[in-house]
């Protein structure tokens, strides 16, 4: 679903209440500030939320594209929550996890930080961007979850290796290897990049986008009027599940 921004109040599905760990992972990359990160102020209204409802550890997960800490950028933006558990991805245990499709569209396995598969909710939290003409939605952000070290270690965030396998494939794989539960893309303002991820145009938009990662997306990219082709990839893999009967 999506709502007006200055309308938009997060509350939490009741099944939080029965979360022991819930791990939110903003798109931090960058000490630079909203549309080019998530906003504090987002992070804190979803805190709120769900301590209303539950008393379960609340874990932020993030980090840089170079392997650098993540401290000092959580610092620079403001993340200073109380009764939060700040992680750095880099200091993760990395679990490999099997992508659960019958036949994988490219990636049979993902390298996966073990706290995510140890949390009982999970939530993606992205600003709405467009790099290069493509949208920079939800999925994108479960991209950053991978270990760089991992996938490559140079200017494209270190995951070289995925891009040149082509990233549509790879974000419909790990989106069915890595099933988050809400998606959520503060739509406030666009953010536009002709490929520098850290600068670009900013413009009005007005919007919260909210809910199930695909259809999150989905809507959003309709919003933009831009055509995400990982969700066709997406669409593509289910059908060979359907096809298959299997069930995700």
């Amino acid at each position: 679903m999506n709502y007006n921004a200055s309308d938009y109040v997060f509350k939490a599905p009741p099944v939080i209440s029965r979360a022991r760990r819930v791990l939110i992972k903003p798109a931090v990359s960058y000490a630079a500030p909203y549309p080019v990160t998530t906003s504090p102020g987002i992070i804190s209204q979803i805190i709120q939320g769900i301590r209303q409802v539950s008393d379960a550890d609340i874990l932020i997960l993030g980090g840089t594209p170079t392997g650098a800490p993540i401290q000092p950028v959580y610092q620079k933006l403001g993340y200073d929550f109380p009764r939060v558990l700040m992680l750095d991805i880099k200091d993760s245990i990395w679990v490999e996890v099997d992508n659960p499709l019958t036949k994988p569209l490219i990636v049979p396995t993902f390298w996966i930080p073990n706290v995510i598969l140890s949390s009982d909710y999970l939530i993606s939290v992205s600003p709405m961007q467009v790099i290069q003409g493509r949208p920079y939605l939800s999925m994108m952000n479960l991209v950053t979850v991978l270990p760089g070290a991992k996938y490559g270690s140079g200017s494209r965030g270190g995951w070289e290796d995925l891009f040149a396998l082509g990233m549509d494939k790879v974000m419909a794989d790990l989106y069915f290897t890595l099933p988050f539960d809400l998606a959520i893309i503060e739509g406030r303002q666009e953010f536009i990049s002709q490929g520098d991820p850290a600068r670009g145009d900013v413009k009005d938009f007005g919007r919260m986008f909210v809910g199930e990662p695909y259809q999150v997306d989905l809507e959003a990219s309709q919003a933009l009027g831009i055509k995400a082709e990982y969700l066709a990839s997406i669409d593509e893999a289910r059908k060979d599940l359907e096809g298959s009967g299997s069930i995700i």
